[in-house]
């Protein structure tokens, strides 16, 4: 059973809950002596005390977090270290870790990969960080075994920065976010509210803690429950959690599109870092005597079941007990809401053709990442796979131990040799499932996964190719017990075993062996090392009084995803050229949005080099005389751009190039009636677009041209709502929304960028 509550409540003694409504006080006073004081009991959260200690304003209203550690994969690193050079960066100011599990593979795009790691380790080496070579560990492992600690802040470039079961409190955010610590500035937010988590119960045998993590997802995602707000994990049921278990639930909380998360610690938590031998980082971390929450999800982990979410999301979720009872009709319905994920593409899509005899086939299974590479899911897939086999028809079966330091463990304690005489395949800590680079199934295959995401193209199937296959996310030990099957699709709560839990030996040599740690050592006289794809930004201009805007693309899907808007897979070699990678700005959503966005950029560019704009393009010839019948502008010192239209984009993944790619092929905004998450609004901001909301029937249409009066002025008199015109529409007025932003954020509005900002 989970429970969301519909008002706030009140946690007592880390146990009770008061909930909040016209009997508080009474309730409260009995139990505590004292009646409800809302705004102490705030600040008794695990949250609020630790954002208290990093916050560096005055103010615990607007916060100005600085962070102790940071981290970055070989997907992000050159962009954020390219950005930081440019803007000033002269060493790294916290340890910050550079992993390479994304791009570990270099099987595309000839050496670009590999010099993108050579970088690394020469940045490193420059500026005193912490690099860690391909295939050694993926980086939110790495940051649990090397790098939390109980109390600490950190932030990395990857949405999947939680550590809140550790005691850290963690956060996914875009490239320029990261730049912004490197120059020693701050993380500027809104005290996000807090959302408690409360666990209470044990979890059946078979449940995993990916079956706990899509329950919560498929009933706050939708109605936005803790978007943007801090999951704080609470309850008698915590103790009822290994490590493992807990950091399996937490880093799937992103897919909550909530903030961050942090869990109360205990003796467990104290052994996990004994274990990594850094007993000094642990804190003990408890809610105070009276705290006070802004909701609170109460969870019974005895009634949760083995889960599965079907495709195109995390929050699709069934019972995979209902999906088997009702196979054909849910099938059905997933199959029909696919055709909004995959916008209608002229591509045959099927699930229910893979029913055999009454039972769900798969062509695959993946345990793979930071969310399923653990040791104890690997060991119980192990027991439950033991003296079996997977067959030898189409299924196939792919295991990516977290880390160099867990497969050396899985290796020792038998469990990988289990799994490799059951007809599984072991592989080297890697990401790529995750994200579409790696172990693509066949075309309309469908892979079951223990991994963080299921959106279209996950799998790196390509639509726009006619290509098509789908990602169902579920926990390591349904997938044994599926693989036991032969890929039929089975609950793990089948299994009549024992599950062994061996007892985990962190080796650190393996680390202390081949990881390079610069903390405290930067040679400015290092020479970094540049590959041919290593390419600069190109030059961003400031902003200019008034805007026209060309709509380029025109997206009415209820989401949008990163992915969507950049997509991942091979495309990942690239993004370390910004033009390059920009090559494939929508091209699984909208194909000719790179043509239309570069036609709008032509004008652009004329105007910079006093070149006929009209020449560049001659749709702005008809702009301007409309816009001349109402305003007197001067064409050479208006800014011509592009934009998109989405209702809702930015779920997922916190790449910044999904901004950034825009923004070199001279997009200047977005419109939308909400952003999907704060990192995705972020990163259009630092890369200096116009982050716009509307809410209502369109007044415009793709291909349409707007015009913007005076923007300059608003961003610098703080106004929130500007005057816009449909140029082609008769110069039909309407009202697009800026929303809040701070003094920085404007400033870097006004600047173009981030880069330019720190020019200043």
């Amino acid at each position: 059973m989970i429970q969301l509550y519909e008002q706030g409540a009140y946690l007592v003694n880390g146990t009770e809950i008061v909930k909040e409504n016209e009997e508080t006080d009474a309730v409260l006073l009995q139990k505590t002596g004292k009646p409800a004081d809302k705004e102490e009991a705030k600040k008794a959260t695990i949250a609020y005390g630790i954002l208290k200690e990093h916050n560096t304003s005055d103010n615990m209203d607007k916060l100005k977090i600085k962070f102790d550690r940071l981290t970055s994969h070989d997907i992000t690193f050159v962009g954020i270290i390219q950005t930081a050079r440019a803007s000033g960066l002269e060493k790294f100011p916290v340890p910050y870790v550079l992993t390479n599990c994304h791009n570990s593979l270099c099987a595309v795009g000839g050496t670009i990969n590999e010099d993108d790691h050579m970088f690394g380790l020469s940045c490193a080496k420059k500026y005193g960080g912490i690099y860690v070579p391909p295939h050694q560990a993926v980086i939110h492992q790495f940051a649990r075994e090397m790098l939390a600690g109980g109390g600490h802040m950190i932030l990395g470039s990857d949405s999947h920065t939680r550590y809140g079961a550790l005691g850290t409190m963690a956060m996914g955010e875009g490239g320029p976010e990261i730049v912004k610590q490197l120059l020693s500035q701050t993380y500027d937010i809104n005290m996000p509210e807090v959302v408690a988590v409360y666990l209470t119960g044990k979890p059946q045998k078979g449940v995993g803690p990916q079956d706990i993590a899509l329950a919560i997802i498929g009933e706050v995602f939708k109605n936005g429950y803790v978007k943007n707000k801090v999951m704080e994990f609470v309850g008698d049921g915590v103790e009822n959690l290994s490590v493992d278990y807990r950091i399996g639930v937490d880093v799937m909380t992103t897919e909550t599109t909530c903030l961050s998360s942090i869990w109360k610690t205990d003796s467990a938590v104290k052994e996990f870092y004994e274990i990594h031998k850094r007993p000094q980082d642990y804190k003990e971390l408890n809610p105070g005597k009276v705290a006070y929450y802004d909701g609170l999800i109460y969870v019974d982990l005895s009634t949760i079941k083995p889960m599965i979410a079907m495709p195109f999301h995390p929050s699709n979720t069934y019972e995979i007990d209902e999906l088997n009872a009702n196979l054909l009709d849910i099938l059905d319905e997933v199959e029909k809401n696919a055709l909004v994920s995959l916008d209608n593409n002229k591509v045959e899509y099927k699930l229910k053709d893979k029913v055999k005899n009454g039972r769900l086939y798969v062509e695959q299974g993946e345990i793979a990442g930071c969310a399923g590479g653990g040791f104890e899911n690997i060991c119980d897939a192990a027991d439950i796979l033991r003296g079996k086999t997977i067959g030898n028809d189409e299924f196939t079966l792919n295991i990516y131990p977290a880390s160099q330091p867990v497969m050396m463990e899985l290796v020792k304690n038998g469990s990988i040799a289990d799994l490799m005489a059951a007809g599984a395949t072991i592989r080297t800590a890697f990401c790529g499932p995750c994200f579409g680079a790696g172990d693509v199934p066949c075309n309309n295959g469908l892979s079951i996964r223990h991994s963080t995401r299921n959106f279209p193209n996950r799998e790196g199937s390509k639509v726009t190719n006619g290509q098509i296959a789908s990602v169902a996310l579920m926990d390591a030990r349904s997938i044994a017990a599926t693989a036991a099957n032969k890929g039929f699709l089975t609950s793990a709560a089948e299994f009549d075993g024992e599950f062994t839990k061996p007892k985990y030996f962190f080796d650190s040599s393996i680390y202390e062996n081949r990881v390079f740690d610069g903390v405290g050592k930067a040679d400015p006289s290092v020479e970094i090392k540049f590959g041919p794809n290593i390419v600069d930004w190109p030059e961003m201009t400031f902003l200019t009084d008034d805007m026209i805007l060309k709509v380029v693309s025109e997206i009415h899907d209820p989401v949008t995803t990163t992915d969507e808007l950049i997509p991942s897979g091979e495309t990942s070699s690239y993004r370390s050229n910004p033009l390059g990678l920009a090559e494939f700005t929508l091209s699984r959503k909208d194909p000719a949005y790179v043509g239309r966005a570069k036609a709008v950029q032509a004008a652009e560019k004329a105007r910079l080099a006093g070149e006929d704009i009209c020449a560049a393009n001659a749709e702005l010839k008809e702009v301007y005389e409309k816009i001349a019948e109402k305003f007197t502008i001067d064409p050479k010192q208006t800014e011509i751009g592009s934009t998109i239209y989405a209702v809702k984009p930015g779920d997922g993944s916190a790449r910044e190039q999904a901004a950034s790619c825009q923004k070199v092929l001279g997009g200047y905004a977005n419109i939308a009636q909400e952003y999907a998450t704060k990192r995705y609004r972020s990163n259009l901001i630092n890369w200096g677009m116009l982050p716009f909301t509307f809410d209502g029937e369109l007044p415009f249409e793709n291909g349409d041209y707007l015009f913007i009066k005076d923007i300059k002025k608003a961003i610098t008199d703080k106004i929130s709502t500007v005057k816009a015109y449909v140029v082609n529409k008769g110069m039909k007025e309407f009202e697009l929304t800026l929303g809040e932003m701070t003094d920085d954020e404007r400033e870097i509005i006004l600047k173009g960028c981030l880069i330019n900002y720190n020019k200043r």
